[in-house]
């Protein structure tokens, strides 16, 4: 590490409160657990190992900041609307949620968006996922990008951007694209539909990018709230081949999958395939353009090997 980078890794942690696992789940001591195991199941990612444990000592003390944050920040806008002798339009709380592929946070979004919906302050929370904001394959196909899918110039960062000014500016209802991945493509004509909830999680590889040029709006720039889900990329690189040899005897195995033809493969062949991926495409992302951004983060989740976490970073207000 040059002097520069232990200057800037310095810097940046000291801008956060660092709490560990014991003292986060502290917090959780006087709440109460909304979900069943069943319904954590149902959560669950492929790969993800959650359990009632981790969503009692985790999320749940992380879904209650959340909504706390959500509810001070609309106090806050119907105060300044009073001030301004105007009427109060605040608008919904936009929660970012980054970090790297199989590195569990849909798992994440969609767990906090059942949390955060239980808490009094934010019961109609919504989820959207950057999937949608994805060029069609045949846009890809157009510009050369189908290997580079999922790196910052694969996205409509434009339309990403305009959905979200929606979202913030009070719109009656915003459209984002539907994205199917057994498709493994945009659907025409489809759409994820929001119509001015108390919250909207928006999950992505790279939704704390910088804006491209100084006169860009990044989409960073349109969250109240942001988590970067962290890991330390050789347990990554073990969850994707694990998520890869799951894949293939699930969803792989449909006739009408994209990747039905890895369904074929042996296991040794399937993992030398998930490796070539990882190694050739979700490996290069995660160093060059998602790991960056993590100090961008309002709280950072870092996981252990077993995907629990173990240290919670806030940053200092």
């Amino acid at each position: 590490m040059s002097t520069d980078e232990a200057i800037d890794a310095t810097t940046a942690h000291s801008l956060y409160r660092e709490i560990g696992r014991a003292e986060w789940a502290r917090l959780a001591a006087d709440m109460a657990q909304p979900l069943s195991e069943t319904e954590v199941v149902q959560l669950r990612g492929l790969g993800d190992r959650l359990d009632l444990t981790e969503v009692r000592e985790v999320y749940l003390p992380l879904s209650r900041l959340l909504s706390l944050y959500a509810e001070n920040t609309k106090r806050l806008g119907a105060e300044t609307a009073r001030f301004l002798r105007e009427d109060d339009t605040t608008t919904p709380f936009v929660v970012g949620v980054a970090g790297s592929v199989a590195v569990g946070k849909s798992t994440i979004a969609r767990l906090l968006r059942e949390l955060m919906s239980r808490w009094q302050g934010t019961p109609r929370v919504e989820l959207v996922t950057t999937d949608g904001f994805l060029y069609p394959n045949a846009e890809l196909e157009r510009r050369g990008l189908m290997d580079r899918k999922g790196f910052p110039e694969s996205y409509d960062r434009r339309a990403l951007v305009r959905f979200l000014t929606d979202v913030k500016s009070g719109a009656p209802e915003a459209r984002a694209p539907f994205y199917s991945h057994m498709k493994y493509d945009i659907v025409p004509d489809a759409y994820v539909t929001v119509r001015r909830p108390d919250v909207v999680i928006v999950e992505g590889l790279n939704v704390l990018q910088p804006p491209p040029t100084p006169n860009d709006v990044a989409v960073s720039d349109l969250f109240d709230f942001s988590i970067y889900v962290d890991a330390d990329a050789e347990h990554i690189a073990q969850w994707y081949v694990d998520r890869f040899m799951a894949l293939k005897t699930g969803a792989f195995s449909n006739p009408n999958s994209f990747f039905n033809v890895f369904s074929h493969l042996t296991d040794e062949e399937a993992v030398e395939t998930a490796l070539g991926y990882w190694n050739s495409i979700n490996l290069p992302n995660l160093e060059e353009n998602v790991l960056p951004t993590r100090h961008r983060a309002t709280l950072v989740l870092q996981k252990a090997a077993d995907h629990t976490v173990e240290r919670v970073l806030l940053r200092k207000l």
